[in-house]
């Protein structure tokens, strides 16, 4: 039975000022799965005036009372998880393993920033005289757009609502329109949770049509995207009128290194889950390999056995699921084929899999590894977001190796196995990347600040940084001298 989800705005599910109606396919059938609401501008404006009027009373609250509403969304998903699954299942072609990881990712980032209540705290300075002091507040922003991918539908939805909401933010939920209905789910929990009405609003829709018109709005005042570097790229350029705040989570073109010394089964198992996990669509997925020579074709042989263990199909049953869309499965295609133009091999893979009837039009394609890529290939310049991976032998020269590694436009996620610590503290202090995983695999813990270099994006979440990047510092001066001109040249008013 399909699906039909409304806008949420005020507290309410509300049809679309346009009664305009967008579809939404299920990714290992290609079958429609259900109709979501396409927003205006007009629907735009009545949710961000509801989330601008609303924070007005949720900054009031302390820190604490604003905890206890997460606390509760936190029960009510907890109570419902298989339902949250299922849909992640559904809408995105997750495995059931990977869903239930992503519910338990949901539960844990919420969690962390609930906890957060009383831990937000500001500064007490000495001012330039005795009797003078400098109070700085952190203090909320106001309404936060949250543009969230669909790759971690639901998982991003939390990372970006829960800092928000403990800090006394407010926001406006803008989830891609290839996952409308699990970023749905978490705002209907939010109702029945009890939030005040225009805390938390969700608007589905076009880029097209209400992209830069959310990201120049006027009452906005913290644009909060993880998505595509051109996304991030648009967004800086479209929200420029009205300075607000970008957090900006982008794309990722991981290396991923295995020395001579390595363990080589961890190594291999570590990839299996960097390259494939969701399909191979991760910010953080390696995306290139590089190999020392003296283990070169002994660790391709290795990974090449552990990939062809990898079962492909229904996610219910299986180890690896589809791409999101038709669109996802031609641009993962076209780097392979353009690959093989440029002199690369496929040693396993290439393609979509044969699946039964039911799943033949499913945007499918095979774990891939190709050899003999070059660094100034396409496929090892730009983010392919998907399960393919390219291999390169390296030398001696760990230097060099560095310098492959950070000759990327991104700088996200990055990768090393090795026993030699000497050469993992060289790493940690000359890899340009925002994290490196040694000898373990990702991803980001909740504690940790997930930020990227260059087009990788700016500013970050998760953590005490994260915290900080929703609240901004005031700066309150008091003098309580009985003279506080006393000494002081104060220069004389002018007509």
């Amino acid at each position: 039975m399909e699906k039909t989800q409304e806008l949420f705005i005020n507290g309410e599910w509300v049809k679309p000022s346009s009664e305009e109606y967008l579809n939404k396919y299920n990714p290992s059938t290609g079958e429609l799965y259900g109709k979501f609401a396409a927003a205006s501008k007009e629907d735009v404006d009545r949710a961000v005036d509801a989330a601008y009027d609303a924070q007005k009373k949720w900054e009031k609250l302390t820190s604490v009372e604003r905890s206890k509403y997460i606390y509760k969304l936190i029960d009510l998903i907890r109570q419902d998880r298989e339902s949250l699954e299922n849909l992640l299942m559904d809408e995105v072609g997750k495995p059931r393993k990977e869903a239930a990881q992503e519910v338990d990712g949901v539960l844990d980032q919420l969690q962390y920033y609930a906890e957060f209540a009383r831990k937000i705290t500001g500064d007490v300075i000495e001012g330039t005289k005795p009797d003078r002091v400098i109070f700085q507040y952190k203090i909320p922003y106001g309404v936060v757009l949250a543009i969230t991918p669909w790759n971690f539908p639901a998982a991003m939805v939390a990372r970006k609502i829960g800092p928000a909401l403990i800090t006394g933010n407010t926001v406006i939920v803008k989830p891609s329109s290839d996952t409308p209905f699990v970023a749905g789910y978490i705002v209907e929990k939010v109702r029945q949770a009890g939030f005040p009405p225009g805390t938390v609003n969700l608007i589905t829709g076009k880029g097209s049509v209400i992209g830069d018109y959310m990201t120049s709005h006027k009452k906005i005042s913290v644009i909060t995207l993880t998505g595509e570097s051109k996304t991030g790229v648009q967004v800086m350029k479209s929200s420029s009128s009205i300075m607000a705040k970008l957090i900006l989570e982008l794309g990722g073109k991981a290396p991923f290194i295995v020395w001579k010394d390595a363990d080589l089964e961890l190594a291999a198992k570590v990839l299996m889950w960097a390259k494939y996990w969701n399909a191979g669509q991760s910010c953080i997925a390696a995306e290139r390999l590089y190999v020392h020579e003296d283990v070169y074709d002994k660790f391709l042989n290795l990974f090449i056995e552990k990939t062809k263990t990898l079962k492909i199909g229904e996610p219910r049953t299986s180890d690896m699921g589809p791409l999101i869309n038709n669109q996802q499965l031609k641009k993962v295609s076209g780097f392979v084929d353009e690959a093989i133009n440029q002199g690369a091999k496929v040693i396993y893979g290439g393609g979509k899999p044969q699946l039964p009837d039911m799943y033949s039009k499913g945007f499918f394609y095979m774990p891939t590894i190709l050899t003999d890529v070059k660094q100034n290939m396409e496929i090892f310049r730009e983010e392919v977001f998907g399960p393919v991976i390219g291999a390169m032998k390296v030398g001696d020269d760990f230097d060099e190796v560095i310098e492959l590694a950070n000759d990327s436009d991104y700088g996200l996620a990055s990768y090393l196995f090795t026993k030699d610590v000497s050469l993992v503290m060289k790493a940690a202090r000359e890899i340009k990347f925002g994290e490196l995983y040694v000898n373990m695999p990702g991803p980001e813990a909740s504690q940790g600040y997930h930020t990227g270099f260059r087009m990788s994006g700016q500013a970050g979440e998760n953590s005490k940084y994260g915290i900080e990047e929703y609240v901004k510092v005031k700066n309150v001066y008091i003098d309580y001298s009985k003279d506080p001109t006393a000494g002081e040249v104060i220069p004389p008013y002018t007509d």
